[in-house]
């Protein structure tokens, strides 16, 4: 089969790879589309030690399957899938938190991911789905579960109704946008800004999600003007930006990781009773959620989604990371 492979730092190569085989308890999917995620990326610029050159990464997947060493799982049938393989059993696993499995290890990451024409996962990590949502919508379940699961957080965490509430997400990447097109379906877009320092991205937000955009550079955020801010990026410019906008009493919740270390405003924090939160992807329950919220048209219509072949996927990757793409999520197409 063929496969996009990371190679080294920058580049991924189209090459021959092994078809995969169903184990027990596995299936092998033959890859509808597969999206390009923000920790791709930044394994792309050789940023992540975990993922390393030979692997095929790729971890937001709909396919059919085509081999099945699970009984209950037919051939042919589509799904898409959690790509954190979990224990089940772990103190997470069993309080039904299973993205904080003690366990874990992933596709794209620890096993071969889904920029290929084929791929193995375990039957225990596949999600259903309507036999006949769209592969756009279906390739979107997991960005856009990380977002269900972030916003689900934060609503918990308020002390009035989101609706009472300014919200400011900073990014417009595909969390961002995510995020402000959740929002939006639940009747926050008046009261929402989105700060993004793209201008292709900031007008593909404006266009799709129906909020307001602002170039932070130009338009620095003024101090202590909203109850939430959902920081989409996780850099260490974008955390202090949030603790500036962030009024007294206000909930921060930081879904990006861009940077793991940096200072924050601990004065403020704490003299302002600021809730700051992290969260990390989603449970399967959040994926099941969400792919139901993807078949109401809960996301809009998803045009601002990008395909391309997955033979140019190392092109896609150039265009992203030089600010090339309006669109805040590409999809690949073997």
């Amino acid at each position: 089969m063929k496969a996009l492979v990371y190679t080294q730092p920058g580049e991924m190569q189209f090459l021959d790879r092994p078809m995969p085989e169903a184990a027990p308890g596995e299936v092998v999917l033959k890859i509808e589309a597969v999206g390009i995620c923000g920790s791709d990326m930044h394994a792309w610029h050789g940023h992540d030690p975990r993922r390393r050159p030979g692997l095929v990464l790729g971890h937001e997947f709909v396919g059919s399957i085509v081999a099945s060493g699970a009984p209950a799982f037919a051939l042919g049938t589509r799904w898409t899938g959690n790509p954190l393989i979990v224990c089940g059993h772990c103190e997470y696993c069993v309080q039904g938190r299973n993205n904080l499995c003690a366990n874990r290890t992933m596709v794209g990451m620890t096993r071969p991911g889904a920029y290929a024409e084929f791929m193995s996962i375990p039957a225990a990590s596949l999600i259903a789905m309507p036999q006949g949502l769209d592969a756009r919508a279906a390739a979107l379940t997991e960005p856009a579960a990380t977002a269900w699961h972030a916003l689900n957080l934060t609503l918990r965490a308020l002390v009035r109704p989101l609706h009472e509430c300014r919200v400011l997400v900073i990014g417009g990447g595909a969390i961002g946008m995510l995020s402000a097109l959740l929002l939006r379906h639940l009747g926050s877009a008046d009261r929402l800004t989105l700060a993004e320092l793209n201008p292709l991205r900031r007008e593909a937000v404006a266009r799709h999600a129906g909020c307001a955009t602002v170039d932070p550079r130009a338009t620095p955020l003024a101090e202590s003007s909203f109850d939430v801010v959902i920081d989409a990026v996780g850099a260490k410019a974008t955390r202090t930006q949030a603790l500036v906008a962030i009024k007294p009493g206000g909930v921060v919740m930081h879904v990006g990781l861009q940077d793991w270390a940096s200072e924050i405003d601990m004065r403020k924090l704490t003299l302002a009773e600021v809730t700051l939160l992290g969260t990390y992807t989603y449970t399967t329950a959040d994926l099941r959620a969400t792919v139901d919220a993807l078949a109401r048209g809960a996301f809009g219509d998803l045009l601002w989604v990008e395909e391309r072949a997955l033979v140019d996927g190392q092109q896609a990757f150039v265009d992203l990371d030089q600010g090339r793409c309006a669109s805040a999520k590409v999809l690949l197409r073997p």
